[in-house]
């Protein structure tokens, strides 16, 4: 039977879900894979962490020098997270010819260029599936299910914490900071949850799946960011009355003028699969010109769920010696023939608070119809109901270009006979 000895860089939540699958697991990879994985030792700044959970004192490392020279150690598992000091141990492990399975989507989303050429360098295996969707297994199916079609979208919820925030807030109708200090207590979301509710976690994980998606580099530098926390009770309760669910949407398209990739909140149909995706759950929809739709659901964070995921990966590696790598040219930046298209098309939500005076819809129709915008729906409270006395009127538009929407905005907003535009948010056709 094949011995293949594991470390573990970080003994946080996902570390520590990790060690307990390999641990309580490992008769069951015996029989099943003929392999027999054993953590052979742990890198943690706090040892409390690794001693609770019945790691021996002489298993926990000092420094990563002593694992890097440890020839029992031949798969390097990395869940402490950031940049620095993550990506220089990484890199280590690589040059010393170890293979390393990574749960960290911003090292690799920003920096998998350069850790793919030391792995490719030294013969190592690079892998990295619970950097995306938790414990769904989305990369494994882009690189060894999905192969044999052209992808031409994908669209997807990639991050709990938002999907949580919204869910509450449409279910409870609770305030967006009400519901984020309750996410926060339970763990869902960071003291700092900027990186969650701003769209970061979103974007890297964007990045990642888009470039193996469509086979070219996607930056995350190139990828439109729009974040939660501009958006209200009334903005959600509002599209209810359409037929909407509100979701922060990854979206990512590749049609003829280009490749579309962009992370904002989006209305979607409460018909669509991805609506009834709630709570912390993740998904992503997948459209291939041969597969047509596929949809792949579960937990997208958590130490088992992501544990799964970097076991898989480690078997993985333990199982193969033929590692793959990027199907295309890993730089920093995008390649010169690869087009983006940042002028998207796309329906929209638009919610003004409108002065109670006469011709005021006449305006803003004036401005919509300069501006190449079409309406296909309309609602007007009834009322001085919004702010400053201001009478709500929501307007649904047929598909549009991004640009227009953006001088409509303007063009409603110096105007004295409205008062403000107070929300715009893309439906998803």
């Amino acid at each position: 039977m094949k011995k293949v000895g594991v470390a573990i860089l970080g003994m946080g939540v996902v570390g520590g879900g990790t060690y307990k699958i390999l641990k309580e697991h490992r008769e069951l990879y015996q029989k099943s894979y003929k392999v027999d994985l054993t953590v052979e030792v742990v890198l943690e700044r706090d040892r409390s962490k690794a001693l609770a959970l019945g790691i021996e004192e002489d298993r926990i490392a000092a420094n990563i020098q002593e694992i890097c020279s440890n020839p029992d150690v031949d798969i390097v598992v990395e869940v402490m997270g950031g940049v620095e000091p993550a990506k220089t141990f990484v890199l280590d492990c690589l040059r010393a010819g170890k293979s390393v399975v990574t749960s960290n989507k911003e090292l690799f989303c920003k920096y998998s260029h350069e850790l793919e050429a030391v792995a490719k360098k030294n013969h190592c295996g690079l892998f990295y599936e619970a950097s995306c969707v938790g414990g769904v297994p989305v990369i494994r199916s882009l690189l060894d299910n999905l192969q044999g079609n052209n992808i031409l979208s994908m669209m997807g919820i990639i991050n709990g914490t938002t999907n949580y925030i919204l869910t509450k807030m449409a279910e409870e109708g609770a305030a967006y900071e009400d519901v984020l200090k309750e996410a926060q207590r339970l763990g869902y979301a960071e003291a700092n949850p900027a990186a969650d509710v701003e769209g970061y976690d979103a974007t890297y994980k964007l990045s990642i799946l888009s470039s193996l998606a469509f086979h070219t580099k996607i930056p995350y530098t190139k990828i439109y960011r729009e974040g939660i926390t501009n958006i209200s009770v009334a903005d959600i309760e509002y599209g209810k009355k359409f037929g909407y669910v509100l979701k922060l949407l990854a979206i990512g398209k590749n049609g003829e003028n280009g490749i579309e990739v962009r992370v904002h909140p989006s209305f979607i149909k409460s018909s669509h699969p991805l609506a009834s995706v709630g709570d912390s759950y993740n998904a992503v929809y997948i459209t291939g010109d041969c597969v047509e739709d596929v949809m792949l659901y579960g937990r997208g964070a958590g130490a088992l769920p992501t544990g799964s995921a970097i076991v898989g990966d480690i078997i993985y590696c333990a199982t193969h010696t033929n590692y793959q790598y990027s199907t295309f040219k890993n730089t920093e930046e995008a390649a010169q023939s690869t087009k983006f298209v940042e002028n998207f098309e796309s329906a929209y939500y638009i919610r003004l608070n409108a002065t109670d005076r006469t011709g005021v819809l006449a305006k803003v129709s004036s401005i919509f119809a300069k501006c190449k915008i079409s309406v296909a729906q309309m609602l007007q409270e009834r009322g001085p109901v919004g702010e400053d006395g201001a009478t709500p009127v929501i307007f649904i538009t047929h598909v549009t270009r991004e640009n227009n929407i953006k001088k409509a905005v303007q063009l409603i907003n110096e105007s004295e006979e409205v008062a403000k535009v107070a929300a715009v948010i893309r439906v998803v056709s």
